[in-house]
């Protein structure tokens, strides 16, 4: 019997630790659009970039530590969130609030606005992703 209920800790244990080890992700996704092609640029705008005029707001996503998250610095969330701006037709991911690794989290904790916009975002001042 003490034999089970160590196995099912055991179990229990390996399948928590696999499922919590990347960042939270909620979004409240209002106006999608239609899906962005890989080949689409994707705008990053840190929270200094100012948003250029005549914006569609598609939505909001907010990247929160699971507690058990890896993989969770500031590129590789910006990376989940174009993932996630190109699946709803966002051409523009606009930081709203961060929040740096600290003691209570390793992770970087984002809030991010997904805009569409019809202009040229090249000509945008942004942040520029950088290799880990």
């Amino acid at each position: 019997m003490i034999m089970k209920k160590e196995i099912l800790f055991i179990m229990t244990t390996i399948i928590i630790g696999l499922s919590g080890c990347s960042p939270k992700i909620s979004s409240n996704i209002t106006n999608p659009n239609s899906t962005l092609s890989s080949n689409e640029e994707v705008a990053f705008l840190d929270i200094e970039h100012p948003l250029p005029e005549n914006l569609v707001k598609v939505g909001e996503l907010r990247f929160q530590d699971s507690g058990f998250s890896t993989d969770c610095s500031f590129n590789s969330l910006l990376n989940k969130a174009r993932i996630e701006a190109r699946k709803n037709g966002a051409n523009i991911v606009k930081v709203t609030n961060k929040k740096k690794p600290d003691l209570w989290s390793s992770c970087y904790r984002l809030k991010i606005d997904l805009y569409n916009y019809k202009g040229d975002v090249s000509k945008l001042e942004q942040y520029e992703l950088k290799l880990d």
